[in-house]
């Protein structure tokens, strides 16, 4: 992706909007998020036009503050580029400190993604089309954790609704030798494109310490699955000095921008694409780039979105990964309940694009 593309796009906010959106989720948590509507006039004969983008913060209290306080005034001429600029030098947390940083990152995101949606609809143009891309069809696996105790009561499911339907699983502790081959036997070791680890995150409700025997028993009973985020100790290390181990690693929650990448104990094989992780446009083009010239294979990955922002990584991935085993399955993949018409990978792209959707 060429940042140079976009930069220069102008647009005019003349309003800004946000709307707090809430659901239950498969993973047992009250989602919620913030879409944000930036609207100015239309090129030609005038009209007003609105571009969208989404704050997937997960703290709800972040977005109840943001609902209370609004935003800094975001009204004005600007390019993309410039626009990015702005919201680089203000607060966009006015109502008090975010419970991690990294959320600054994802409001900023889901400010640069209106901005890019408005400005593309103002030139009247899509994003494939400015960046000279091929929207192709996107291959996408379904994201589930398998509950406490765990079970493959919704492996079975899905599995009944999509037949062919592939998976991001999360290994627990509570990951047995009984389970890993009740897996295996419903779905087999070749559904199971990635097992995120989870070995990176601190201070959440999914944080999931090293375990050697867990990743012993994964690594072997998966062996062409795709291993996220590994927690790398001097109990599990060993297991990674393996040239074809490390080849299938992948990494997610370490990552938000090339200095991420660079500071990996290995150059990565793998990379899980979340833009909101990056907070602006120009850190996730450079990044694809990078990834791109160094034969880095990526996917995208998701965060529950509820609104647009689910949109908006299917897009990248349509443009940009299409191919890999995308973590951007439709929304309704995320219900509590396994609905009886559920979309079939892959995703076919818009006949008719416009915008940043």
């Amino acid at each position: 992706m060429d940042y140079d593309r976009i930069a220069d796009l102008p647009l005019t906010i003349e309003s800004v909007a946000s709307e707090r959106l809430e659901r239950e989720t498969s993973s047992e948590f009250t989602r919620v998020t913030t879409e944000f509507s930036l609207s100015g006039p239309a090129s030609g004969d005038g009209g007003t036009i609105t571009g969208r983008g989404e704050d997937v913060t997960y703290e709800t209290e972040d977005h109840d503050r943001l609902a209370e306080t609004g935003l800094p005034d975001l009204t004005g001429d600007y390019t993309v580029g410039s626009f990015s600029e702005r919201l680089a030098a203000l607060d966009l947390f006015p109502g008090g400190e975010p419970d991690r940083e990294v959320f600054r990152n994802y409001r900023r995101w889901g400010l640069e993604s209106a901005a890019l949606d408005l400005a593309l609809r103002r030139a009247e143009t899509d994003l494939g089309s400015v960046l000279d891309c091929s929207a192709d069809p996107v291959r996408f696996v379904a994201s589930t954790r398998l509950g406490e105790p765990p079970t493959t009561d919704r492996l079975e499911a899905l599995r009944e609704r999509v037949p062919d339907l592939e998976f991001k699983l999360d290994p627990t502790a509570a990951w047995d030798a009984g389970l890993v081959a009740a897996i295996e036997e419903t779905v087999g070791t070749d559904a199971v494109r990635i097992l995120d680890l989870k070995g990176h995150y601190e201070g959440t409700t999914v944080d999931s310490p090293a375990d050697l025997e867990l990743y012993k028993r994964v690594l072997e009973a998966f062996p062409d699955a795709v291993i996220e985020d590994p927690a790398l100790t001097d109990e599990t290390q060993p297991l990674f000095e393996n040239s074809a181990v490390r080849s299938r690693i992948s990494w997610d929650a370490p990552i938000h921008g090339l200095a991420d990448i660079e500071a990996l104990p290995w150059e990565p094989s793998w990379l899980n694409i979340k833009p909101s992780r990056f907070g602006s446009l120009e850190s996730l083009c450079e990044t694809i780039a990078y990834c791109e010239e160094r034969d880095i294979r990526l996917y995208g990955g998701g965060q529950f979105e509820l609104g647009v922002g689910r949109e908006q990584i299917q897009l990248l991935a349509s443009l940009c990964y299409p191919d890999g085993p995308n973590d951007v399955a439709p929304r309704a993949y995320n219900d509590p309940a396994v609905g009886n018409e559920l979309p079939w990978s892959p995703l076919e792209p818009a006949t008719d694009p416009l915008g940043f959707r």
